[in-house]
């Protein structure tokens, strides 16, 4: 592809869905306006005009003024070619990590951050594996079947915050992990049996450490306590914890001990109805025999 096509290419993914600044993150707001400052004080140090300095980068001069005045967000590829035309040393490359976690939705940042806090988290979803086991693949499926549906941008930002959750399993020390998983929700087949089968080996990998514990809910359960909805109870070193249900003030967070104490009894006894992490382990593979 030629210069001139590359630029008209990605002119036109200045309108993209997925790149756009959030007006209410705060944060997102502070960081992506400071990089955009930073790119145009070096640019203009440099003695470039803006569509000079879009052609030498391969992008479009709209696109060039949008991330200078922080009303978009720059592309990895977009630091790392104006790095190399700016003659940057890396500053501006440096710059990526801050940007890729501006990408991700406040509220799934936020959620982040409390997961990361948290030393025993409660998780039972009846809808879906829950996002914290959930495979790329499978979690692409998942958005891939939104309606209205998602540009390919978003399920990809979608996706990466998803992934970006799971380093909980690789803090030092460990929290204790609690999954309840609803039978059907492993015999669905979203995205195909290849994501479904990947999914099931994920399963089995992620409940062998040592500080996971994940229980299958069978489908011939005469009782089951979690008719309500999903449960998340999140617990912290201070004693300190946060649940929510949508069964208890409408999904909001809530930290009151009365109505923690519903949602612990509720997840209590769930996991009781449920098989035990071995009995799951090999329904699991039996489940993955089938499919």
């Amino acid at each position: 592809m030629s210069l001139d096509g590359e630029a008209v290419r990605l002119r036109a993914e200045a309108d993209e869905p997925g790149w756009e600044v959030d007006p209410d993150d705060d944060w997102g707001v502070a960081v992506v306006t400071t990089v955009g400052r930073q790119l145009k004080l070096r640019r203009e140090a440099a003695g470039l005009r803006a569509a000079d300095f879009g052609t030498a980068v391969g992008y479009g001069e709209d696109l060039v003024y949008k991330i200078e005045s922080g009303r978009r967000i720059p592309r990895p590829e977009y630091l790392d070619k104006a790095d190399e035309v700016l003659r940057a040393g890396g500053l501006l490359s440096a710059m990526k990590e801050d940007v890729k976690r501006v990408r991700y939705p406040k509220k799934v940042r936020d959620l982040a951050k409390t997961e990361t806090r948290a030393v025993e988290l409660q998780l039972y979803n009846p809808l879906n594996v829950h996002g914290l086991l959930q495979t790329p693949e499978y979690a692409g499926a998942l958005f891939r079947m939104r309606r209205p549906a998602y540009a390919d941008d978003e399920v990809e930002r979608g996706v990466a915050a998803r992934v970006a959750r799971k380093a909980i399993f690789e803090r030092d020390p460990a929290p204790e992990l609690s999954f309840v998983l609803d039978e059907w929700t492993l015999r669905r087949r979203l995205g195909g049996v290849s994501v479904v089968r990947q999914q099931l080996r994920h399963l089995l990998v992620v409940g062998q450490l040592p500080n996971v514990e994940l229980q299958v809910m069978p489908m011939d359960r005469e009782e089951h306590a979690g008719v309500d909805g999903g449960i998340e109870v999140l617990k912290f070193e201070d004693g300190t914890a946060v649940g929510r249900s949508p069964g208890i003030a409408n999904s909001r967070p809530v930290t009151e001990p009365r109505l923690l104490r519903i949602l612990e009894l509720r997840y209590g006894i769930i996991r009781a109805q449920a098989l035990t992490p071995r009995e799951s382990a090999a329904f699991i593979e039996q489940l993955l025999g089938e499919t």
